[in-house]
């Protein structure tokens, strides 16, 4: 097993184990392990992962730019851009969430479509934008309904 492997699974099971820990000692320990690489952005990642599951978004924010700034693997950008977006939401920056959300559902295609049009709506009834949030919500929900997929998707597009 590499370092890095290693590493990786010892964040896997500190976050398996989240209930099992206060919000701060969890951040702690998360802490702990970031220091071993430090300027990295995993464990910036993982810090203000840890940071914005015990409600310090504040910190959190910092440590989502620093990962992005130091080069986030593609794997974990988008999880982080939702993160990070529903971040800003929480501090009240909701323009910025916004955009970061529609860059993101505008630039591909993954499992996480889902997560995105679900933060998006949020992000936008935020803004007070509540008649697009329930277009980009009902736009997701579309493709997975057993009938009705087109006139659903065009009263979506009609709200957006």
């Amino acid at each position: 097993m590499t370092d890095d492997q290693d590493w990786e699974r010892r964040v896997a099971a500190l976050w398996d184990a989240f209930d099992d820990h206060e919000p701060v000692g969890f951040v702690a320990r998360m802490a702990e392990l970031a220091a071993e690489r430090p300027g990295d952005a995993l464990a910036e990642y993982e810090l203000a992962s840890a940071l914005d599951s015990t409600g310090d978004e504040a910190r959190a924010a910092e440590h989502y730019e620093r990962a992005f700034a130091a080069g986030l693997p593609a794997g974990r950008r988008r999880p982080a851009t939702i993160q990070y977006a529903s971040t800003l939401r929480n501090l009240g920056r909701f323009e910025e969430s916004v955009a970061l959300l529609t860059a993101e559902r505008d630039a591909g295609s993954d499992e996480l479509d889902g997560a995105v049009a679900a933060f998006l709506a949020l992000a936008l009834t935020s803004a007070g934008r509540e008649r697009q949030a329930v277009g980009v919500a009902l736009g997701a929900l579309a493709p997975h309904l057993p009938r009705y997929r087109r006139s659903l998707a065009n009263y979506a597009r009609e709200l957006l």
